[in-house]
């Protein structure tokens, strides 16, 4: 968990250092966000290969390989003297630690009997589901107080302790044993094209307004044939990279699917939240930050409570649970107005972090529960996956909604903002007079009127729009409730089954 707890932490601590890289490195905004576009490509495309990787190298070579490949990458990123150089070891940061995951996973899976899994499976998800929400809190206390090098260094310490657990706890099963056979170098390369321009066009999409953009359109089309042609490959040969046979299981397809939109949700309202405290409330970063707290909390009290559960309780039921608990946090937080103060956002956020407990430790018991031992690990490499593909959606799409929404609100609230309607004839006459009072000209004093109208009118028009983003989120959340009736029961209660 300490190695896993490490590298989903990385994947949002950097965010809110990106302005202070951008300017000690002498680049652009935009060029700066390869920092975080590079790291995001290199772990998509290994997660998947985790599971093939195992199999040729031994599980606990290949994590403590990873553990130190991910350590060393950070103390370089931070020593980085410019952006190229800082881009390419977070390509090595993100291949390294592109494994972290479903390795950890696949291990507790194994090693716990099967009437502790719950517990061990709430124990890892606590640093899946805590991690993202400290990033941004750490990540500029780190800046603010140092230096975004601090960033990448605190890794450091984590990763030496890390790595030592790992030389001294962990152990291959004897089932892992170290594959010589072919490699499939075709399936490799269709799956970094496709994977690799699946993430870019993503996490580019919106600052080039998508399909207009042939940079957007091209990334697209390449990212459809390699997947296409990456599916199909995997299917006819002998030597899969990645088996996508194990979708043959009804209850892991299911799973993986609901933990996709997971992830979208997931991640998607981890930008949502900070970007209405920071842009629309005017919280400083830290603030917003330490205002997204109480998620992680209600999570940290959940995941305990949750393990002990799964052992009374059917996890189908607190699978349900959990998605109804979400859903009615997003319809709060889809309610809020430009008057919202902290305890508006600490209540649905601790409720979700709560829900967030119930969805993750019921959804990875039920989804692995069918799949035999030798498939586990590939099992916890593509359900990974699926979850960082279903965040880098759902960022790319509330970004590009919250874009395309504010500006229909704009159009509509704008065409009430004339001198022939009452309300806001009176409002324009009274802030004219207040500018005059101030000692401008009355011509002056009409122009900031109108102009300060026009700044409401563009708050409440970005506020509406952040209320139809939860909104869409509460709807996409109800919309998976039938997929826990495809779901079969889970044959142990204490957590999946590993081997038949």
């Amino acid at each position: 968990m300490t190695s896993t707890f490490m590298e989903v932490l990385d994947t949002t601590v950097v965010n809110v250092s990106l302005p202070h890289i951008a300017g000690s490195l002498s680049a652009t905004p935009d060029e700066a966000t390869w920092a975080l576009t590079s790291y995001l490509v290199a772990n998509a495309i290994i997660l998947p290969m985790t599971g093939w990787l195992a199999n040729r190298f031994g599980r606990k070579r290949l994590l403590m390989g990873s553990v130190a490949g991910f350590t060393l990458a950070s103390f370089f990123c931070g020593f980085a003297p410019n952006l190229p150089l800082l881009i390419v070891f977070r390509v090595i940061q993100g291949a390294t630690g592109g494994g972290l995951q479903p390795l950890s996973q696949a291990i507790l899976l194994e090693v716990f009997p099967p009437e502790e899994r719950g517990k061990a499976m709430a124990f890892w998800a606590l640093g899946i589901v805590v991690a993202p929400m400290l990033g941004p809190v750490l990540g500029g206390w780190l800046t603010d107080s140092y230096s975004w090098r601090w960033v990448f260094y605190i890794n450091v310490p984590i990763g030496i302790l890390a790595l030592l657990m790992t030389h001294n706890f962990v152990f291959d099963p004897p089932y892992i044993k170290r594959r010589a056979g072919g490699v499939d170098y075709w399936g490799m390369g269709m799956l970094v094209v496709g994977i690799g321009c699946l993430q870019i066009m993503l996490d580019k999409g919106q600052e080039e307004d998508w399909f207009s953009s042939h940079f957007i359109l091209t990334l697209a089309i390449l990212a459809a044939v390699g997947l296409v042609g990456f599916v199909i490959r995997e299917l006819k040969t002998e030597h899969p990279i990645v088996d996508l046979r194990v979708f043959r299981y009804r209850s892991y397809a299911a799973g993986v699917f609901l933990m996709t939109v997971l992830g979208f949700v997931l991640y998607g309202s981890t930008v949502l939240v900070p970007l209405m405290l920071q842009t629309l409330l005017g919280y400083p970063a830290v603030q917003a930050g330490i205002v997204m707290l109480p998620r992680g909390l209600g999570s940290f009290l959940m995941m305990p409570i949750v393990g002990i559960l799964m052992s009374k309780i059917e996890p189908r039921r607190l699978l349900g649970s959990g998605i109804i608990i979400a859903s009615l946090s997003f319809w709060k937080f889809s309610h809020l107005s430009l008057d919202a103060g902290y305890w508006d956002f600490f209540i649905p956020l601790i409720v979700q972090g709560a829900a967030m407990g119930l969805l993750f430790v019921p959804l990875t018991t039920i989804t692995n529960d069918p799949v035999p031992k030798e498939e586990i690990g590939n099992a916890t490499s593509l359900f990974n996956l699926m979850r960082n593909i279903g965040a880098s959606i759902g960022i790319a799409s509330v970004t590009t909604l919250l874009s395309r929404n504010q500006q229909t609100h704009i159009n509509i609230l704008g065409t009430h903002v004339t001198t022939y309607d009452p309300q806001a004839r009176a409002l324009i006459e009274s802030m004219t007079a207040n500018f005059i009072r101030g000692g401008s000209d009355p011509a002056t004093a009409q122009q900031q009127a109108y102009a300060a109208v026009n700044g409401m009118v563009g708050q409440h028009a970005y506020m509406l729009a952040f209320n139809d983003a939860f909104r869409f989120m509460m709807i996409m959340f109800m919309l998976m409730l039938p997929l826990i009736f495809i779901m079969k029961k889970p044959q142990h209660k204490g957590g999946p089954v590993v081997g038949h």
